[in-house]
């Protein structure tokens, strides 16, 4: 887990990167101070034109670059070894911006049946603007490769899926999808820089909602789309770059800035993107505590009766061997759990001490929530089962709290929820 330090030319491991890498600003702030304003002046009409027209270094307006948000975006590139990122209000925006900067009407996505059920409400959004998307019931090399067509632009996927729990193969994917001139969109929020680094797999383009596990204090809402700059855009497919392909491997970053993500103003506050630098220090430590609570948690639930569960670090686990190969051994601080009623479910959610009943994941704080009910409303029954999401069904967001403390609640939940 090293970063690589441009300025220092050193190889850091990654808690240490993740102090050290961001340079102290020029009046000695060790974090990127807050500039919370929406316009910079500029010397001169003329270094303001240079500026507003990316001919010069500097910003202009706050919708288009601002500090604070741009320190932001380097952290990210650098922690996910990109050549650039692109922060976003959110990370719903930050996966709509990233495809529409590819997309147009007649374009298709494949996808995996599986996912958040934002995204999937999204892709049905999209199909008013003539853009489809043909799911596969999980996104394997095998499954996707019938769905490709001329008209695909585009795979997206989970690298770990939310709250399906199911993982991708990134190099059998990725070769794939290369071998049909596609690019390979991989949302990395559940596993996060910590666990993988999807473009060292043959990923493309990398999207976080940082409101998660970056930020790790649920106290603000953002996104961020990071590009690889390994995959070609070419003009004659992806219609819209023929005035980029002038910047080269930059041409993906180009296009979003000037286009949908600026005309869209789907910008990051620069006091989230100062939120994020926070706690994005501490990324490492959340993980490493988090990842290490799930095992435990899973595995003492496990042996309750009349509960199942589902954790990719569990030995009889489908992707046991993904977790050791590709994920550094460490399966996610996610797991879920089937109560056998939804009774029961809300049974044990409402007896539970410690563990809170919230809409997120990635928090300090363990977090519980009943999908089918929640975030997966919206969704017909084909399209929970795909997710992995039953009546029964409880989503457990682990925290960083003392393992004894939670096992001995969600032990006391159990039998009071019988």
């Amino acid at each position: 887990m090293d970063i690589l330090n441009a300025q220092a030319v050193v190889i850091m491991k990654f808690n240490t990167a993740l102090v050290h890498s961001a340079p102290v600003s020029e009046n000695g702030a060790t974090i990127a101070p807050i500039y919370q304003v929406s316009a910079f002046a500029q010397e001169s009409a003329e270094r303001l034109e240079q500026v507003f027209n990316n001919k010069a270094p500097g910003f202009a307006y706050t919708r288009i670059g601002n500090p604070t948000v741009d320190a932001f975006e380097k952290r990210m590139s650098a922690l996910e070894g990109g050549i650039g990122a692109v922060a976003c209000a959110s990370g719903m925006a930050a996966v709509t911006m990233a495809l529409l900067n590819i997309l147009h009407t007649g374009d298709e996505i494949i996808a995996g049946a599986g996912l958040f059920g934002g995204t999937i409400d999204l892709f049905r959004d999209l199909e008013a603007f003539g853009i489809k998307t043909r799911f596969a019931e999980s996104v394997t090399a095998e499954n996707i490769e019938p769905l490709f067509n001329e008209n695909t632009k585009a795979v997206f996927t989970e690298l770990i899926g939310n709250p399906k729990l199911d993982i991708v193969d990134l190099k059998s994917v990725s070769a794939l999808c290369h071998s049909k001139g596609v690019p390979l969109l991989i949302d990395s929020t559940t596993a996060t820089p910590y666990l993988v680094k999807p473009f060292e797999f043959g990923a493309d383009i990398v999207i976080h909602s940082t409101s998660k596990y970056i930020n790790g204090g649920g106290n603000s809402i953002s996104g961020v789309i990071i590009d690889s700059g390994s995959f070609s855009f070419n003009s004659d497919r992806y219609s819209g770059f023929d005035e980029y392909s002038k910047f080269g491997k930059f041409a993906y970053l180009a296009k979003l800035r000037n286009g949908f993500w600026r005309n869209v103003g789907a910008c990051l506050a620069p006091f989230n993107a100062f939120l994020n630098n926070v706690g994005a220090e501490t990324l490492g430590l959340r993980m490493e505590r988090c990842c290490s609570n799930a095992q435990k948690l899973a595995e003492f639930l496990s042996a309750q009766d009349g509960i199942t569960v589902n954790y990719p670090g569990l030995p009889d686990n489908p992707y046991n061997g993904l977790v050791k190969s590709q994920l550094k051994g460490m399966a996610g601080a996610i797991l879920t759990i089937r109560a056998g009623s939804r009774e029961r479910a809300f049974r044990l959610i409402n007896s539970l001490k410690y563990a809170v009943n919230a809409t997120n994941i990635g928090d300090v704080r363990t977090l519980v929530i009943h999908p089918a009910s929640t975030i997966y409303t919206h969704s017909d029954e084909k399209a929970q089962l795909s997710a992995g999401v039953y009546n029964d069904t409880i989503r457990i967001s682990m925290g960083i709290e003392d393992i004894e403390d939670l096992i001995e609640d969600f032990g006391q939940a159990i039998e009071r929820s019988k």
